[in-house]
């Protein structure tokens, strides 16, 4: 297929792009570069552009007799969202609702949307299912609900066929070292522990260590940035059959931050400084997948462990310490 992705030079959509290619799709990126990175998709064809741009979006869906869509392109940082979030809005509801009109008038009926596990907020039990209520406790995590809300009802009036994957964490690189993670800021922890190991930032902190987990620290799922790839080309080749589908990403495993700096020690053979700070507000104690969802309708399942995760991760940081630069 020929497959446009939104914000596809980003880290997910990066190696997203990078899969479909290796399996015989033709992918298009659409990215303004605001937060991706030329060098991430540079054996592609790349439309430089801003999704707010309608005329443009309908160019690359009509010139690249484009398939079907991932829609990665979004606002990320959770604290960003609770102090801007009419960007928050804008960038990932109103652009959603262009992307969606362009698609319609170009006859574009296949979507497969980047979603959250944030629009589950704080669950009131764990392993988190897809049946669980939305209750998010962010703009970002309101974004990406509403989202899912509109292409709900897009997909009743209109028959857009779609697969929203709402992500864990995720994390680590490709395993050929060719692309990995790279923001800025950096707000993910496992890039953030892995540059301390290497000397670019002074400690680590560990925000919280008095929650109700085993060793007191926050647990989160980590899924392979890989893992989430092939979750997302298998969604998309299985629209024609299954035309909506809402699927977890994750390992099914927990792990607190106090095991992911272990983790990266291990892998590293370094030593990492870290501090303990106090709780941030609407963290989570714990986030865990159930994603016995998309194993059974869909056959995927999670391949890599967290060692292989930071694996992966500490040789891309290692052979590139400044990221894409």
């Amino acid at each position: 297929m020929n497959v446009l992705a939104t914000g596809g030079a980003g880290y997910v959509g990066s190696h997203c792009v990078k899969l479909l290619r290796e399996t015989g799709h033709t992918p298009v990126v659409f990215d303004n570069m605001s937060e991706g990175h030329e060098r991430a998709v540079s054996d592609c064809e790349v439309v430089r552009e801003d999704l707010r741009n309608e005329d443009a979006v309908r160019q690359a869906l009509r010139d690249y007799d484009i398939d079907g869509v991932m829609h990665f392109a979004a606002s990320a940082y959770v604290g960003e969202s609770v102090e801007k979030p009419e960007k928050y809005y804008y960038n990932n509801v109103v652009n959603t609702l262009g992307l969606l009109a362009a698609m319609r008038q170009e006859g574009v009926d296949r979507l497969v949307f980047s979603g959250s596990c944030a629009v589950y907020g704080v669950p009131d039990e764990l392993p988190i299912r897809e049946d669980f209520p939305f209750k998010p406790v962010s703009p970002y995590g309101r974004t990406k609900a509403a989202v899912e809300w509109i292409l709900e009802d897009y997909a009743e009036a209109y028959g857009l066929k779609y697969a929203s994957l709402r992500y864990f964490n995720a994390a680590g690189a490709a395993l050929d070292g060719s692309i990995g993670e790279d923001h800025d800021p950096e707000t993910h922890l496992i890039p953030l522990v892995i540059k301390a190991a290497l000397g670019q930032r002074e400690k680590i902190s560990i925000f919280g260590t008095d929650y109700p987990t085993e060793d007191g620290t926050c647990v989160r799922d980590y899924i392979h940035v890989m893992d989430l790839a092939t979750a997302h080309k298998m969604a998309l080749e299985s629209l024609e059959a299954n035309p909506v589908m809402t699927y977890n990403l994750g390992t099914g495993e927990g792990h607190s931050i106090r095991e992911v700096i272990t983790a990266v020690e291990e892998v590293s053979g370094t030593q990492v400084p870290s501090e303990d700070a106090a709780r941030r507000a609407g963290d989570p104690p714990a986030l865990v997948a159930n994603a016995e969802k998309i194993q059974t309708e869909l056959g995927w399942k999670p391949d890599y462990s967290l060692r292989e995760i930071v694996e992966s991760a500490w040789q891309w940081h290692k052979e590139n310490p400044r990221g894409f630069e």
